[in-house]
């Protein structure tokens, strides 16, 4: 049988050392041990999100992740949680774009219990035809939910207006649609398709030693994956290609008290080095109370109560964008104020002192983010699945040091000269003349 192959690819100063080992199956074990801490956090990343669907598929990544709670060959829904109850740990699991992750913190000594339990739910899931069903109910009110969440839903509808009906336009969970058409079969035959060894990494940090995760790790997965050569990775079809983007300007009538706008348009790539002037540039025009948008927006008009920029990357594509929650009545002049701002910092007009503040806000957001085993967790299964590159924080602290005034104006020049789309939702007649580009 061929041997595990580890390495350790880290000290990092947040912690001891960042250990990898990748088994027979090609199933890759992260782990960093934090000393001093007494939990755990343990969690399986598997790469395959809404992205990866074929349409006549959208929404089973989601429905998939709700399934492998309700039952294995071993364990029943209720087995299943309260196992972790019982130790006073937490498990929980979300659906993004491009990958899934199941995780569970609980105590360092009940560590083997959590491994079992979520190795179990990602191997041996029975995805019964009662419970298929019963999900799907759960699920059609999960999206009637988010839904009648006005601030979150806007940020769907302007995904599928800045991408269209391209995978990455749609929502992760599916419409109701979309999810009635799903059957059983389709579902189980995503799930072994997609679930595959070297297509998942399993990552944990805390009080740890990385040998005996691996030899957990191992027992709980091997009991159905010992080679690789029966687990291909499965293809990510929408990668090799740029996802379209459009423009223009979409109105959303709802019968409520606010309205909100999302202005936004593409943005960078995941891999691109400039990420780190972009999240430079977020906290001068919209990431935290002393930016530039929440000055002139809230601060000095009054116009909004929340305004913020937000920004998502991905294999090939990206998003940029402002979001603002107002009364209906000055919905208009809000968006005046925003474009205006977005050009005058498109012409260069960034001060050094927002320049300093944008750096101080992204170094304080990094290392004051990995201060739990939980984000420490996340942070080295994303290097290994998403990145492909594990930095130490203060590699990261120098590289957003080295962000320039030029740097951060170029780049707002570039994102901010192309052609916006604009999302409004709010009481207004679905009429884009009050709110032309």
């Amino acid at each position: 049988m061929t041997r595990a192959i580890t390495s350790t690819l880290l000290s990092p100063e947040a912690g001891g050392p960042v250990k990898r080992t990748v088994l027979p199956s090609g199933l890759r074990v992260l782990s960093q041990s934090v000393p001093g801490f007494r939990s755990v956090t343990f969690g399986v990343w598997v790469g395959v999100g809404s992205r990866d669907e074929p349409e006549q598929l959208a929404g089973a990544t989601h429905f998939l992740e709700h399934l492998l709670f309700k039952g294995t060959e071993r364990r029943d829904a209720l087995e299943i949680s309260a196992s972790i109850d019982a130790v006073g740990g937490e498990m929980n699991a979300f659906t993004g774009k491009e990958y899934t992750c199941y995780y569970a913190r609980v105590l360092d000594t009940d560590l083997p219990l959590a491994v079992d339990v979520i190795c179990d739910m990602i191997t041996s899931a029975t995805l019964t035809s009662a419970d298929v069903e019963s999900e799907r109910d759960v699920i059609d009110e999960e999206i009637a939910m988010h839904a009648d969440e006005t601030s979150d839903h806007i940020h769907d509808l302007f995904a599928e207006q800045l991408w269209g009906r391209s995978p990455l336009g749609r929502s992760i969970t599916g419409t109701p649609e979309s999810v009635a058409g799903l059957s059983r079969q389709q579902v189980t035959g995503w799930y072994r398709r997609r679930y595959k060894p070297s297509n998942i990494v399993v990552s944990v940090a805390g009080n740890v030693d990385h040998a005996d995760v691996v030899r957990l790790v191992r027992k709980a997965f091997e009991r159905h994956w010992v080679t690789a050569e029966d687990s291909p990775a499965p293809v990510r079809a929408a990668a090799a290609r740029r996802t379209p983007t459009y423009g223009g300007v979409r109105v959303h009538h709802r019968d409520v008290e606010q309205a909100h706008l999302v202005l936004g348009m593409p943005g960078l790539v995941r891999s691109d080095e400039r990420r780190y002037v972009a999240g430079v540039l977020h906290g001068i025009v919209g990431g935290g109370m002393s930016s530039r948008l929440f000055q002139e927006v809230r601060e000095k008009r009054g116009l909004a109560y929340s305004v913020f920029t937000f920004g998502s990357a991905y294999a090939d594509a990206g998003m940029v964008g402002v979001y603002a929650g107002c009364l209906p009545k000055k919905a208009p002049e809000v968006l005046d104020v925003i474009r205006a701002e977005l050009e005058s910092i498109a012409n260069g007009n960034i001060t050094p002192e927002e320049l300093l503040r944008g750096k101080g806000q992204m170094r304080g957001s990094v290392v004051m983010g990995l201060e739990d085993t939980g984000a420490k967790m996340t942070r080295i299964a994303k290097a290994e699945l998403v990145y492909g590159e594990l930095p130490t924080v203060d590699e990261l602290l120098h590289r957003i040091d080295s962000v320039t005034l030029d740097d951060v104006t170029a780049l707002a020049t570039d994102l901010y000269a192309t052609n916006p789309a604009l999302t409004v939702m709010g009481p207004f007649d679905e009429d884009t003349t009050a709110f032309s580009l």
